[in-house]
């Protein structure tokens, strides 16, 4: 019964979430046959009707990108195996690593001026914004090896459970490569479409990205100052809270917990009405906060319980499953803690005295003066 449940949650993810998956979680199989997909075939003549009609593509180069894509079996595979179907205790312990965790403080430390900046701006804590980076793609080292054009023309065509979802977001990433004046047929992602280091999905791209650097272009792939500030941007547009906390560990007194209505979307229930159902927060909150009630497998024999605030839901708007949300919250913690005591250390360094520098014209030289009879006097003399 848990196992249909884990996969009722994730197509449901699916469905309303613009971005998916962190791009190396994905383990697929790769022994499965690619195929041509024919462009002649009904469905995809459709999708290229709709395009030229709509959005005035050329039909013959349509038809000429389409017949060079693949089929790839491995990624409906993948779709139907994700990550976050796996247990808290196997998921942590891909995405919370000290290996991600330095990433993270490196990461922080190469990029403060503008992560400080757009924090600023937009509300979000820094360390925040780089966990969910480092979440996506290790800080961008691993953003995806999949054609684009190849993963959601194969879920669009070829995977029915999930045609209306990525046939919007192939109409959306035709439309962006455009805008973008990219080559279509040669940008990577991930096994879901998401692109980019912070792996958004082509209708994300569009709608949330911004150009922060200013450079008249956005750039998810490699200009840092676009990819945090997108980041930023897209969880302020979905409502982040400045200030507030994100997660509290939970504590449950007897089984009434068990009976509380199984929650979906924004948080429904105030930490009062949890009490009836024996659900306690640590720390002091207002009774009439909002949370959602997180159980995940803390082992195979244990639990832990956590409440999740309104900013716990919006980073759940980059992935709707709890797991990524709980994974970015504390890994957002370590690289806090991480940091800061590494510029802790560095203040109390001492501090290496260099001479100052003069020029030397401001150096006044010397000359030796000879007069008959008398001893020598130096006397100084402007180079």
């Amino acid at each position: 019964m848990r196992k249909l449940t884990t996969i009722i949650i994730f197509v449901f993810s699916l469905i309303t979430c613009p971005m998916v998956f962190a791009a190396d979680a994905a383990k697929p199989d790769h022994a499965a046959a690619v195929q041509p997909i024919n462009a002649m075939r009904p469905n995809v003549q459709q999708f290229i009707d709709m395009m030229v009609t709509k959005h005035q593509f050329n039909r013959d180069a349509l038809n000429l990108l389409f017949n060079k894509v693949q089929v790839r079996p491995e990624i409906i595979s993948s779709m139907q195996q994700p990550y976050e179907a796996k247990p808290w205790y196997i998921y942590r312990k891909h995405f919370i690593s000290q290996t991600r965790v330095k990433g993270g403080v490196k990461f922080w430390q190469q990029h403060k001026k503008v992560l400080a900046k757009v924090s600023q701006q937009y509300g979000v804590p820094v360390s925040v914004l780089v966990a969910i980076i480092g979440v996506e793609t290790s800080y961008g080292h691993n953003r995806g090896k999949y054609s684009v054009l190849d993963t959601l023309s194969t879920l669009a065509f070829d995977y029915p459970p999930r045609t209306k979802f990525f046939t919007r977001e192939l109409e959306q990433f035709l439309l962006l490569a455009r805008e973008q004046h990219w080559e279509t047929a040669k940008v990577l992602g991930s096994y879901a479409g998401a692109v980019g280091q912070p792996q958004f999905m082509p209708s994300s791209y569009r709608a949330y990205a911004v150009d922060y650097s200013q450079d008249g272009s956005i750039d998810l792939f490699d200009n840092i100052d676009d990819i945090i500030g997108s980041v930023a941007n897209y969880l302020h547009k979905h409502g982040w809270k400045a200030g507030e906390a994100i997660i509290a560990p939970a504590t449950t007194v007897g089984s009434d917990y068990t009976k509380l209505p199984k929650q979906s979307g924004k948080p429904s229930y105030t930490l009062s009405e949890l009490l009836h159902y024996g659900i306690h927060v640590t720390g002091k909150y207002p009774d009439t906060t909002k949370a959602l009630f997180v159980t995940v497998e803390e082992s195979k024999d244990t639990q832990a319980y956590w409440l999740g605030f309104y900013n716990f839901y919006v980073i759940k708007r980059y992935n709707i499953s709890n797991l990524y949300a709980l994974a970015v919250t504390q890994l957002s913690q370590l690289i806090d803690t991480d940091y800061h005591k590494q510029v802790k250390a560095d203040a109390t360094k001492p501090k290496k005295h260099t001479p100052p520098k003069i020029s030397k014209k401001a150096v006044p030289s010397t000359t030796l003066t000879l007069t008959p009879g008398s001893s020598a006097s130096v006397s100084p003399a402007l180079s």
